[in-house]
């Protein structure tokens, strides 16, 4: 199949200098999986962006949290996609749900930060999946495609992209999708590109999971056929994160 397990690491608002240089030191001391079997990709705040990717290992790479919709300008507090570039960092998550939830960005405006981010050369872990209430109303595989849609329609090559499903539910909740759950919304997500975008990039794109991935249930979700990876929260704070990496060794054994 030849879709690349991918593992990112959101460590969202957390860390001081002394933390940082802790997590990177742990992540450079690790024996993971070589490069052609992972690709492993850390998310600090804005502010540690320099310092870590000055420090982490090179087969290692940073993503920012967010950038903004369109160039820099008089937009205070906002990173626009062009710094990113400017420092060398090669990615950013956008449309993560918390700032769907607490800064109200809708579909179309995540969709438009895809579209922005990439035409400037940056790569995109674009975020989407359901509430529980959505979950539990039979909205999921909609709410989903909706979202999708959103990035598809502004969005003509997605070899850039990599889309990470977190159910809302799920997210720093202790509550995990069981690995059939999410093989379910995977298939379900990789059938519309393939119907509305085309069976190629349906094939190629990476569709990785989030929400409460750890140690210990990494490996069976990993395993299943549509689960190209993990977007990681509070774990990848952690030592498990290096056990979590090394959970895309079951693709290779699959």
């Amino acid at each position: 199949m030849g879709r690349k397990f991918f593992v990112g690491g959101n460590w969202k608002c957390n860390g001081t200098t002394e933390e940082v240089k802790k997590i990177v030191s742990m992540l450079n001391a690790a024996e993971v999986p070589s490069q052609d079997v992972v690709e492993v990709v850390v998310s600090p705040p804005f502010v540690f962006l320099p310092v870590v990717k000055a420090s982490l290992r090179p087969d290692f790479h940073v993503a920012a949290q967010n950038c903004w919709v369109k160039k820099g300008g008089a937009y205070t507090g906002e990173i626009s996609a062009e710094m990113l570039v400017n420092l060398d960092v090669p990615w950013v998550i956008l449309g993560h749900s918390e700032r769907r939830a607490l800064l109200g960005e809708s579909n179309e405006f995540v969709g438009d930060k895809v579209a922005y981010a990439l035409a400037k050369g940056l790569k995109v872990i674009a975020c989407i999946g359901e509430t529980l209430e959505q979950r539990e109303a039979g909205t999921t595989v909609a709410v989903v495609a909706a979202q999708t849609k959103a990035i598809a329609e502004r969005v003509s090559d997605w070899t850039n992209v990599v889309l990470a499903y977190e159910p809302v539910w799920a997210i720093g909740t202790g509550k995990v999708a069981t690995p059939a759950q999410a093989q379910e919304v995977h298939f379900e997500l990789r059938k519309w590109l393939q119907a509305n975008v085309s069976p190629q990039v349906a094939e190629s794109t990476r569709i990785i999971y989030g929400g409460s991935v750890n140690g210990g249930n990494c490996k069976e979700l990993g395993g299943q056929t549509d689960v190209d990876g993990f977007l990681v929260g509070g774990a990848s704070l952690k030592p498990e994160f290096i056990d979590i990496i090394k959970a895309a060794e079951v693709k290779k054994s699959a």
